[in-house]
């Protein structure tokens, strides 16, 4: 019996292999490229095998008839194919399309710089804000750090690619944001409002952005709150200038949470051992408060509420640039509120619904005195000096309500499209020597419909197509806005961008509100043309982007009486901005060090507002670059931070009416000193390391213009020409000291990583 056993064997074995079919091939995508690691079954079965790095597959199965062979591997569309198994080898070669998807799908990035959970080109997040030495927690000074935006210290607001602050408009959660900087003070750029904590996604159109955006000529700042927090939390904080804290509550069901926050400022302290060039007779001091609640209303869904409270009083003086002994003295009373709720939801399959409203309400009671030598009111009936003591208020008003759904096509592609309202309401009061309570009140009701397309033809090749409608009650004009962008990606991490679009706005409110003669005003417009290069990896990123604007329709102001005082206006303005930016980040070369580094070329002229004919605006300089670096030092538990910014010379001009001529000329003009910038701050962190810490505390310290360079913005010039003075910063440094302690989140790796 046993020596007949191999031989049964044998036998059997013989049998089995009768019945076998050797399945083989080759695992193709549709470029003929060889795909590895694909998996290759037999459907409902056990049998199969996986391709090597050529793109081979052998195994062999005891299954006959007609079976599913079903071919699989990440980041492709699944394959099945009938075959028949009749024993013996059979070769059956499969070709694999690639499935578009996020991971690996080109991304449209021609004018735009994003930062979220959700996008993989995050540039700036919470943590490089804050972390920025010369940007003191301010979201618009980080963002100053990014090619295109330019370094303009007189004036509050983002001035990117050869347009003013007012043509930059800044988003939070879809909405127009009426008033995000503080009021303006003058010769003196004021700061943002909102805490960048408060934010999750950035997104910095310095030019071709998106549809569901308008009333920007040059660029948008798109800014969207932050959802439920991982866990409750207090802080606390105690600075230099003032003091905060606040309370987060998440429900033991994770599902809502809500939150209130306070700070005060007062810079008096501050004052009284850093001296200003500009006495402070009433110090800056300013309340804010904040609240917030979000619910969980689905899976997909979330309800959002955020508002914001502000109230704030300050007065300085300066001497009078036309005498000897007089002094001009500014005050200014603030109070400010804005509110916004947002709703998210996925309706159906592949519906999403993302709906919104706001209101913001913000008055500013100004007052201007001249002031003899021993501060008190100077009464003087005669030119320049008659018109020098006044008084304005103003209140300014929006809300607003926006609608964006949402189709999600074949892969990423996806429809969008929607609707929005908006409602302005400005007032003006103005009272001098001799005029009592003049009263100006424009109201405007803004309308806009838009469409848009993201259209995946591969992972390689996609477009986003996209037009816009809008109409204004005030000015009783439409328009339509087509705008395109193409996105091509070229090996593994680079990729090709290109976008062009037409943007409008309406003319400045200011010009309204001053009685200007306004007939006949169309919306100023420019045209956007861009081609870009990133190359884009989680440590690396590279962006060379080129640009061409082109604007017409610019206001311009003219002095139709006679005099030096313009009294009417057209949109006969016309300009172009030309350029290229480059930006490099690296956060891997060195260990523990983050660095980017920025530059931006521009060469434009505007023929507007008063200017005589099309030159260089006094805001724009040639050639501008950042260094931004951080680099945490585990040994002392501290983040050391540095920036430097340089900027060519910007042209300042003294533009006056000439009678004899009839019309405006240059009396003068010149060029500004180059600006530099080097700033330094250091994040101490005396728990780094420790486990199970209950609070999290950081020190802060900064300075910012460590040299103490000379600054100067440009020049003031006398009414009768003769006298000029530079604007200057209020002091060379400005220095911070603050110690701020989290209850509940310990945000340590957060600072110490930043993304490295």
């Amino acid at each position: 019996m046993f020596n007949l056993l191999p031989l049964a064997i044998l036998l059997l074995c013989c049998v089995m292999a009768s019945g076998q079919t050797t399945l083989s091939g080759k695992i193709k995508d549709h470029k003929g490229r060889p795909v590895a690691g694909a998996s290759i079954t037999l459907k409902d079965t056990y049998d199969g095998g996986t391709s090597d790095s050529l793109g081979n597959y052998r195994f062999t199965t005891t299954e006959t008839g007609e079976h599913t062979l079903v071919v699989t591997n990440i980041g492709y569309k699944v394959v099945e194919q009938k075959v028949a198994l009749r024993g013996g080898s059979q070769v059956i070669d499969i070709e694999m399309r690639e499935e578009i998807s996020e991971l690996k799908a080109v991304v449209i990035t021609a004018g735009t710089f994003e930062a979220s959970d959700t996008k993989r080109a995050t540039v700036l997040d919470p943590i490089d804000i804050v972390t920025t030495a010369s940007a003191n927690a301010d979201v618009t000074g980080a963002i100053r750090t990014l090619p295109g935006a330019q370094q303009v210290g007189e004036s509050e607001g983002l001035f990117v690619r050869g347009g003013t602050a007012q043509e930059t408009k800044i988003f939070i959660d879809g909405t127009l944001v009426n008033n995000f900087f503080f009021s303006s003070v003058p010769d003196i750029a004021q700061r943002g409002r909102f805490s960048p904590f408060i934010f999750k996604g950035t997104v910095f159109s310095s030019g071709g952005y998106s549809a569901l955006y308008g009333q920007a000529l040059s660029s948008a700042l798109i800014l969207e709150s932050v959802d439920l927090p991982d866990q409750s939390s207090a802080n606390l904080g105690i600075s230099t200038v003032g003091f905060s804290g606040g309370l987060q509550q998440l429900a033991k069901d994770k599902k809502s949470s809500w939150g209130v926050n306070y700070s005060y400022t007062n810079l008096a302290a501050y004052f009284a051992v850093v001296k200003q060039r500009v006495d402070n007779f009433k110090v800056p001091a300013l309340h804010n408060a904040e609240a917030n609640f979000r619910i969980k209303t689905s899976k997909t869904g979330i309800i959002k509420f955020y508002a914001y409270y502000n109230g704030s009083a300050l007065g300085l003086r300066r001497p009078d640039i036309d005498s000897a002994n007089l002094k001009d003295a500014f005050r200014l009373d603030n109070f400010n509120l804005y509110a916004n709720v947002s709703y998210k939801e996925k309706i159906g399959k592949k519906w999403y619904m993302n709906l919104g409203t706001s209101f913001s309400t913000n008055t500013d009671k100004i007052g201007f005195e001249l002031q003899n030598a021993d501060n008190s009111p100077a009464d003087i009936n005669h030119y320049p000096y008659d018109s020098k003591t006044f008084n304005v208020k103003t209140l300014a008003e929006l809300s607003q309500i926006k609608a964006v759904f949402e189709r999600r096509l074949y892969g990423l592609s996806a429809i969008r499209f929607g609707g929005e309202y908006m409602y302005f309401n400005d007032k003006n009061t103005f009272t001098n020597r001799y005029v009592t309570d003049a009263r100006v009140r424009v109201d405007d009701h803004f309308k806009a419909a838009f469409a848009e397309a993201d259209v995946y033809v591969t992972n390689d090749l996609a477009a986003k197509l996209g037009t816009r409608y809008e109409h204004s009650s005030r000015m009783e004009r439409s328009n339509i806005m087509p705008r395109v962008s193409l996105a091509y990606k070229i090996g593994m991490k680079g990729q090709a961008s290109l976008a062009y679009g037409i943007f409008y706005q309406k003319p400045e409110k200011e010009f309204y509100m001053q009685n200007y003669a306004m007939d006949d005003l169309v919306y100023t417009k420019a045209t956007h043309y861009i081609i870009n290069y990133q190359r884009l990896s989680r440590d690396y990123t590279l962006r060379i982007e080129g640009f061409y604007k082109k604007y017409n329709d610019l206001l311009k102001t003219y002095a139709t009486g006679g005099n030096s005082i313009a009294d009417s206006v057209s949109n006969g303005g016309y300009g172009d901005a030309k350029g290229i930016e480059l930006f490099w980040r690296d956060r891997k070369s060195i260990p523990n060090l983050d660095y980017w580094i920025s530059y931006s070329y521009l060469d434009t002229k505007r023929d507007y507002l008063n200017y005589p004919h099309a030159m260089r605006p006094n805001f724009a300089s040639t050639h501008t670059a950042s260094v931004v670096l951080k680099k945490f030092v585990t040994r002392w538990k501290t983040m050391v931070n540095a920036s430097y910014t340089f900027a060519t010379p910007r042209p300042y001009y003294n533009i006056r009416y000439d009678n004899g001529q009839g019309k405006f000329t240059i009396a003068d003009q010149g060029k500004t000193i180059p600006y530099h910038n080097l700033s330094f701050s250091l994040n101490y962190i005396p728990q780094a390391g420790l486990q199970n810490a209950k609070k999290f505390v950081v020190w802060v310290f900064s300075v910012t213009n460590v040299l103490g360079n000379d600054q100067v913005f440009g020049y003031n010039y006398s009414a009768n020409g003769m006298r000029k003075e530079p604007i200057l910063p209020t002091a060379r440094r400005f220095f911070f000291l603050g110690c701020f302690i989290s209850f509940g989140v310990d945000r340590t790796e957060d600072v110490i990583n930043s993304n490295l």
